[in-house]
């Protein structure tokens, strides 16, 4: 037989994968054919000379729906990794400084180098995003009392500083709508040539995923890892610097993409469990599934106008985490 059976396990897993990649090809497919413009599949292939369709497929709808894809992916994986590094299911990098201190490195650009190249304005960010996240690990080491609720408290406490901090400043300066522009994932202004920043975050995630065992083994705690004869420091370390990197390079390009990281990585636990080369592809999948069916809704909605992705995500993520929340109550009541 060259496919395994359905019955079997590995059939079953086929099936899910086959089905799963079929679903997010749809969505992309949907994603290329939502706009304003009038992109009709049959004047594409014909032999009109009217080459209006391929531009706007070419220049504006193919960029936006790799950039969404790149950019969900990416973001669930970078949840997922500091899930595990910090032995919190509920932290992300909207939830713990990662996306405030990344935003305020982009302020930093705009208020004393605005004429910085975007990988120069990229690096400046991915730095202030380290720095915010390796506060953040600072603090948690420091709490001995680290129950399910308190490590994502602290990191919306260290969050809401950072932002009110940048908020302040951005005010001092009147650059706030300049400010909003990087926080609240927009992709409406993705052409050609403005999204390809995002490669950069799926190489860095590539190679997050190459370590995906040596991850899962961070997450079960730094005597365990050294044991095992890895260097756990140097672990936390690579791992702060592929979270940066992602979160740095989504904020630059479309701003903030909340509950991505929270959401994703929670519900591919409920199916795969905490096996990160395991989980990892399907958290990647449905990070991007979920990112598309967003922006579908936020183009739907008031079409021809826009909700930005950032919104939409806020509202279908806060109930999606709230689903979570009581079914994880109720198993244990």
């Amino acid at each position: 037989m060259l496919f395994p059976s359905n019955n079997t396990p590995a059939g079953r897993t086929a099936l899910a994968w086959i089905g799963a990649l079929v679903a997010l090809f749809a969505l992309a497919l949907w994603s290329l054919s939502v706009g304003v413009s009038d992109v009709s599949w049959g004047t594409l292939w014909s032999d009109s000379d009217d080459d209006m369709v391929a531009q706007v497929l070419m220049y504006s709808r193919v960029p936006r729906t790799l950039a969404l894809i790149l950019a969900g992916s990416a973001m669930a994986v970078a949840g997922l990794l500091m899930q595990m590094l910090a032995r919190n299911h509920f932290v992300e990098p909207s939830t713990m400084g990662t996306v405030e201190s990344a935003t305020f490195g982009m302020l930093m650009c705009m208020l004393f180098a605005p004429d910085l190249p975007v990988f120069a304005k990229m690096g400046v960010s991915a730095t202030t995003a380290l720095a915010g996240t390796a506060l953040f690990m600072a603090i948690l080491s420091r709490i001995k009392l680290r129950s399910a609720w308190i490590v994502p408290l602290v990191g919306l406490i260290l969050a809401g500083v950072i932002e009110a901090a940048t908020t302040f400043w951005a005010y001092q300066h009147d650059m706030i709508q300049s400010l909003r522009a990087f926080s609240n994932g927009d992709f409406s202004v993705i052409v050609e040539g403005r999204y390809e920043m995002l490669w950069l975050s799926l190489g860095v995630t590539a190679l997050a995923v190459l370590a995906a065992d040596r991850f899962t083994v961070a997450g079960l705690g730094e005597s365990f890892a050294t044991n095992l004869g890895l260097n756990y420091k140097a672990l936390v370390l690579q791992g702060l610097i592929v979270v940066s990197i992602v979160t740095a390079c989504i904020v630059v390009t479309v701003g903030a993409l909340p509950f991505v990281g929270l959401i994703i990585p929670n519900v591919v636990r409920l199916m795969q469990g905490d096996n990160v080369r395991r989980s990892v592809w399907w958290v990647a999948i449905a990070g991007a599934a979920l990112t598309l069916v967003c922006d579908l809704l936020g183009r739907l909605i008031i079409a021809p106008y826009e909700i930005p992705v950032g919104t939409v995500m806020g509202v279908v993520g806060s109930a999606l985490f709230l689903m979570i929340l009581l079914r994880r109550r109720a198993k244990q009541g």
